[in-house]
């Protein structure tokens, strides 16, 4: 079409549309590109510096004060307490349930605040219930949720057959009942008095719990908090003047974190499941000494991916004396024996419960 136009008038429209092409490439290069805004990158502190720079002497921490390894597994240090900043390798205390809130410090989640751990609710067969809350799974058992542990008391006490001699008893469901009935066949061979195989005073028990109008049930105490080192095992049980269900603790020492007891194994052996130190040792708590001297036994270690756990331990109370002349006492677990087996269970695993470990379950004297 421009071929037709006269020549002055093409000559024209060229030259208007070259002076269009350059204004608009210079507005092109003039104007500033949009240039994304940059995040602000940071970089996080290094608390914790390896290979571990240790004092020679452990540091005297303040009465109340536990003296525990600091959150680098490298040193010991004082505990930090509620209120003070604390930092992954300033832990807090964790035998006053404290733990570290990071909260307030988004987005770096580097230093927070010693607070105290609040109770939490429980869930069982998919219902939820609030830390304190009593209830009823079902007509036999009435429970309560204890900071995320349910401790249960059988409302059904017939379990096991009645002080009569009888040759073939049954446990029977009786209708219009939720527990089951002890049942004899042969009502002629029945009598009053206790078989001579069994001792009347392992009825006694019962007795005394029926005339107190409580029935004592205790749960098995939880594994060790640690593996190494001193820790706290609890356990929830009503046997007290109230019979409440309360939650009860004892600080317990699986094994040593200073010693290595891969040396002690045999040659040819691939496990040790006991260890004892040769000399005896005090309990040391918040700068406070045990006034007796103790050569506990420890479960032992092994190569071959089993892990030793005790299987029969009692519960000794201890005596500490602080620097200052004041005493106190302390529930503390002693192993009596171990076992060395496959069932490796993570201590800080919540859900470790859930799972059946009835082979070799822990025997408590």
């Amino acid at each position: 079409l421009l071929c037709l136009q006269p020549l002055f008038l093409r000559n024209a429209l060229q030259a208007v549309f070259l002076c269009l092409q350059a204004t608009a490439q210079t507005s092109i290069t003039t104007m500033s590109p949009t240039v994304p805004a940059t995040t602000e990158t940071y970089t996080r502190t290094q608390y914790c510096k390896w290979p571990c720079e240790c004092p020679k002497s452990p540091p005297r921490c303040s009465v109340g004060v536990s003296l525990v390894t600091d959150g680098c597994d490298c040193c010991k240090t004082c505990a930090r307490q509620r209120g003070e900043t604390c930092t992954e390798a300033d832990t807090c205390d964790f035998h006053r349930g404290l733990y570290c809130d990071y909260s307030g410090d988004r987005p770096r989640y580097e230093i927070g605040v010693c607070a105290q751990i609040v109770g939490v609710g429980c869930v069982l067969n998919g219902v939820r219930y609030k830390n304190g809350e009593t209830f009823q799974p079902n007509c036999k058992y009435n429970c309560t949720c204890i900071n995320g542990a349910v401790g249960c008391i059988p409302m059904c006490t017939n379990s096991r057959p009645p002080l009569v001699w009888c040759p073939n008893p049954k446990l029977i469901k009786m209708a219009g009942k939720c527990c089951e009935q002890w049942v004899c066949d042969d009502s002629r061979k029945i009598r009053k008095t206790s078989p001579r195989h069994i001792s009347s005073a392992a009825y006694e028990g019962e007795d005394e719990a029926w005339q107190k109008n409580c029935i004592v049930h205790t749960s098995p105490w939880s594994p060790c908090s640690k593996t190494c080192g001193l820790g706290i095992s609890t356990r929830i049980s009503n046997d007290n003047e109230q019979c409440r269900l309360l939650k009860e603790s004892r600080l317990c020492n699986m094994r040593p974190c200073e010693v290595d007891i891969t040396q002690h194994i045999k040659p040819g052996k691939k496990c040790l499941a006991v260890y004892r130190a040769n000399e005896p040792m005090n309990y040391t708590i918040s700068g406070c000494v045990s006034k007796s001297p103790y050569r506990p036994k420890y479960c032992g270690i092994c190569t071959d991916n089993r892990c030793c756990t005790p299987y029969k331990s009692k519960t000794i109370e201890v005596r500490f004396q602080c620097p200052e002349g004041t005493e106190f006492s302390w529930k503390i677990m002693w192993i009596n024996a171990c076992f060395c087996n496959l069932n490796c269970r993570n201590p800080n695993d919540i859900f470790a419960d859930l799972a059946h470990y009835h082979d070799y379950s822990e025997i408590a004297n």
